[in-house]
């Protein structure tokens, strides 16, 4: 059998100092989530089919992991952690009727087309408030996504939104069919606004309608966008839209937050689920988005239950790759220590690192050996980010060695070193 030495295709191992910033990064966004009265929770890497099927309007299905189980049933891996999230809010908090807070952090998987470049498994955090359909919430989670950019040093970035039922309406007022609509929006998505009005031509769409897609592309930047999509609006649900958007833009200045706001009323949302208001975050370093979401006011309903919800997703991959490249730092404090010993000083060893360990000092014992120079330890431990070296020899002398400093140390006993 033929050995695997490396990752399938879109995939990778994460390891020693990235992986260890990486969960880092996490644990300092969770500390936000929680701070907005956000609770835990877990679902499965994998679900039946029919969580994900094409009624979701999630991933589609040529994109899915499948599999089957020993019953015969249709298995995927979650291209998307929401739906997963819908299903157990519908049958975990049934009877519930006040707003849940929950929290994620998982893997997703999707099987792009190799030519896209794009990871086929990523990880993603995220924040669900299921049961609340008022502007609040949206602001609340616009709010939560912000604070925990800022809290990880993120400065410079925006959240792009907008509101699916803004372009509902104009896709309604143009009396498009679904196989016109997805070719509408494919073309918005790719900004290509003469190849919109080229298709609208030849489907014969009446001119105040071509005209209103036209001018998508336009209704782009602060609040003041808002007044002018009024002018194109060609109906209440449309100006009840704009009409929200403006009360969120309000509610996110007693935020103090405003500023990270850009309208782009020409967004379509990432998944067909999305009812109202939608959103990604972007910043430099990286070209996709950093932050995904949206509110979702029916998709509870295909698990049982009627609960209208917005949530996001944080790509983590993407946000530490956008980190790196504008050398923010993220805050790693692995700070080991190492107890390196000779031969016959392995008692002295096991009880220093004992008595470290039970201090919560994180401390790692190495056998010396004798083909091997004390620099090359030191070098080791300075690669793997520890603290301090100590080193027991076998005459009995004990040297501490700062690795950050390269300051060196005799201590006269293993309890001074101990204290240490």
């Amino acid at each position: 059998m033929k050995k695997r030495l490396h990752t399938p295709e879109g995939v990778r191992d994460i390891y020693n100092v990235e992986c260890g910033k990486k969960l880092a990064l996490e644990s300092r966004l969770k500390k936000v989530f929680h701070l907005y009265g956000y609770h835990d929770i877990q679902t499965p890497t994998f679900e039946y089919f029919d969580v994900f099927r094409e009624e979701i309007g999630t991933t589609p299905s040529r994109e899915l992991y499948k599999f089957f189980d020993k019953e015969g049933n249709t298995l995927v891996l979650r291209p998307d952690i929401t739906p997963s999230i819908a299903r157990a809010s519908a049958t975990l908090f049934e009877e519930e009727e006040l707003p849940i807070r929950l929290c994620y952090t998982g893997n997703t998987f999707i099987n792009h087309s190799s030519y896209q470049g794009r990871p086929k498994e990523t990880t993603q955090m995220g924040a669900e408030l299921i049961g609340d359909d008022s502007v609040e919430a949206d602001a609340e989670m616009l709010a939560l996504v912000i604070e925990s950019m800022l809290t990880i040093g993120l400065k410079e970035f925006q959240l792009s939104l907008g509101d699916v039922d803004f372009f509902q309406s104009l896709i309604e007022d143009a009396c498009l069919d679904e196989e016109a609509k997805d070719r509408v929006c494919e073309l918005i998505s790719n900004h290509n606004y003469y190849g919109v009005e080229e298709f609208l031509d030849s489907i014969q769409v009446k001119r105040s309608s071509k005209e209103a897609f036209a001018s998508l592309g336009e209704l782009v930047g602060g609040v003041e966008v808002l007044a002018h999509a009024r002018d194109i609006a060609p109906n209440s649900k449309g100006i009840m839209a704009l009409k929200r958007l403006e009360k969120i833009y309000d509610t996110l200045k007693l935020y103090g937050v405003e500023k990270f706001i850009t309208f782009d009323l020409s967004m379509t949302g990432t998944y067909g689920y999305y009812t109202g208001i939608i959103f990604q975050g972007y910043t430099f370093g990286t070209g996709d988005a950093i932050v995904k979401g949206g509110r979702y006011d029916h998709l509870l309903e295909k698990f049982g239950k009627q609960s209208p919800s917005i949530g996001f997703v944080i790509v983590v991959d993407e946000l530490m790759n956008a980190l790196i490249r504008q050398k923010i730092r993220i805050v790693y404090t692995r700070k080991n220590t190492i107890i390196l010993y000779d031969e016959g000083r392995q008692r002295e060893a096991i009880a220093l690192a004992k008595d470290l360990r039970r201090k919560a000092k994180n401390t790692e014992m190495i056998k010396k050996s004798k083909e091997k120079l004390l620099e090359e330890y030191v070098e080791y431990g300075r690669e793997y980010y520890a603290g301090n070296l100590i080193y027991m020899k076998k005459n009995g002398e004990i040297t501490m060695i700062n690795l950050v400093t390269g300051d060196h140390k005799i201590l006269g006993s293993k309890d001074k070193n101990a204290e240490n």
